[in-house]
């Protein structure tokens, strides 16, 4: 008896994109998305269209690059909303308008101020509204954990009446816990009358630590989409992990009687992907895509995976991208190989220009390092793109010194504007009197939240990656840079995350809501 199949949505780009500090740019939403479509993503929610014109600008250009997988726009159950999420999918191949409102008592009488008729008659309005504007429709009760289920099975027959497609039960604080959310998804298919006529979907928040475990336990119970994102990013805690619960179907078809589309072998790459562009690091220990996630230190342990892989090690490595990508370049490598490991990548510059200037930073960094993995190139391009989007700092030069018993100095110069200036500065140490002396030109008022350094590869040559995260006046923002030095990479970090602050305010990270 063949499987039924899991749709897959991802909103790495929407639901991720609220982490604080993860904001994206366009040209970063594009390149994620074409990572999804690659991976065979069935469903990308792009984003949220009407939250900001760079929001709406965002959703048309992955929705009019995207061909293979299913864009989607988030839209509030207003027809504002729903006209503008129809507007940027106008040239999808294939789109979706999700629309929601929240069904929970707290919500709808708190923040709605509406009463359980008005929710229904809202919910009914705005499918057939979106309905009207786009064939594939999904609804979601927005706090559907806190929600009473019979109200919910009212809400659900009605939106299914009204047009929708997919019936989405989010999780929206992560109150739930897997043996009560996977109860009630199971109640609401067998008492909601129409609800064989659209697919049921959960929508899990991370706050408890069980997004995952409730999405499978939905899935269990006949949930037949799960919306998660790369790494679980997402705001607060995050969402359910996309890698996690993809191998734990893929690993356990003797328990769920589903089977996924994904590509499996990218999910490595996509992982590093948004871990470069959000500046977001992938903690060592995390499922699938961790560093130690196939590493083996007991001696017992490597032993039995030597004599027989399968005594310690319930997945291939290689099946979700772990080495299976490897392509080494050097200094001696030509354009073309340059190009072709782009192609690969999924990286497509704009311009001969701009393969000329990433070429020449290529050879720049090989001549440093003897060896260039895919991703040091996924940095190189994060690094290029980031620094011609906003320019009004960029780093001229940089010099610090830092001995026993002295203490550190560093001297900067910076292109402010397209203007050079100077700054020196003493510091505990030499990322610190960096910091110092760009803000001795900078004047930011900023306050430094985070900063984080990890190695891009292994060895002693490899670059580091750092992340910088400012908040200056209730705005946070990241910022990130690569570089063989540490103390570099520090500086361009500081610097984008700068540029961001100074971005004009269509860029700026929109203040979402939804599910």
């Amino acid at each position: 008896m063949s499987k039924d199949r899991l749709v897959v949505f991802d909103t790495t780009l929407r639901d991720g994109e609220q982490s604080p500090g993860a904001s994206m740019t366009l040209e970063e939403k594009v390149r994620i998305g074409k990572v999804l479509e690659r991976m065979q993503v069935d469903v990308i929610e792009a984003g949220f269209a009407i939250a900001s014109q760079g929001d709406f600008e965002s959703v048309k250009a992955v929705a009019d690059t995207i061909q293979e997988s299913r864009v989607c726009s988030l839209a509030r159950a207003v027809d504002a909303d729903i006209e503008r999420a129809a507007e940027a999918l106008k040239n999808a191949n294939a789109g979706r308008i999700h629309t929601f409102i929240a069904t929970s008592p707290i919500h709808m009488e708190y923040k709605l101020r509406m009463t359980p008729e008005q929710v229904i008659e809202q919910t009914i309005k705005a499918v057939k509204k979106a309905r009207n504007l786009c064939e594939d429709v999904e609804f979601s009760c927005e706090d559907a954990g806190r929600s009473d289920v019979d109200f919910l099975c009212r809400v659900i027959e009605a939106a299914i009446d009204a047009g929708a497609n997919t019936i989405n039960i989010p999780d929206t604080v992560g109150y739930a816990v897997p043996l009560q959310f996977g109860e009630m998804i199971r109640q609401l298919l067998e008492r909601v009358p129409n609800a064989d006529k659209a697919v049921f979907s959960v929508h899990c928040h991370n706050d408890l630590g069980l997004a995952v475990a409730n999405s499978l336990s939905a899935v269990a119970q006949g949930a037949r989409q799960v919306e998660c994102t790369i790494n679980g990013l997402g705001e607060r805690a995050g969402n359910a992990s996309l890698e996690e619960i993809v191998m734990a179907v893929q690993t356990r078809p003797d328990f769920f009687d589903v089977v996924t589309n994904i590509n499996t072998r990218e999910i490595v790459p996509a992982s590093r992907l948004v871990s470069s562009i959000t500046g977001f690091p992938v903690q060592p220990n995390k499922a699938i895509v961790g560093a130690n996630a196939f590493a083996h230190e007991s001696g017992i342990h490597q032993d039995g995976v030597i004599k027989f892989r399968e005594t310690y090690e319930i997945m291939k490595a290689e099946d979700v991208g772990w080495n299976a990508n490897r392509m080494v370049l050097g200094k001696h490598s030509g354009r073309n190989a340059f190009r072709a490991r782009l192609d690969e990548l999924g990286i497509v510059l704009k311009s001969e220009m701009e393969l000329n200037e990433t070429f020449q930073r290529f050879k720049d960094l090989a001549d440093k390092k003897h060896e260039i993995f895919d991703e040091d190139i996924q940095a190189l391009i994060s690094d290029i793109l980031t620094a011609s989007e906003n320019e009004q700092y960029a780093l001229v030069s940089l010099s610090v010194c830092s001995q026993t018993g002295e203490v550190p100095t560093s001297q900067i110069v910076l292109s402010v504007a397209g203007k050079e200036q100077h700054g020196e500065s003493e510091g505990a140490g030499p990322v610190d009197a960096t910091f110092r002396a760009i803000e001795q030109i900078a004047s930011s008022g900023a306050q430094l939240e985070l900063y984080n350094v990890s190695a891009i590869t292994s060895g002693t040559d490899s670059q580091g990656e750092v992340t910088v995260r400012l908040e200056k006046g209730g705005r946070i923002v990241n910022g990130h840079g690569a570089d063989i030095d540490i103390v570099a990479a520090s500086a361009k970090a500081y610097l984008n995350a700068l540029n961001h602050l100074s971005a004009d305010s269509k860029k700026a990270h929109p203040q979402k809501g939804g599910v």
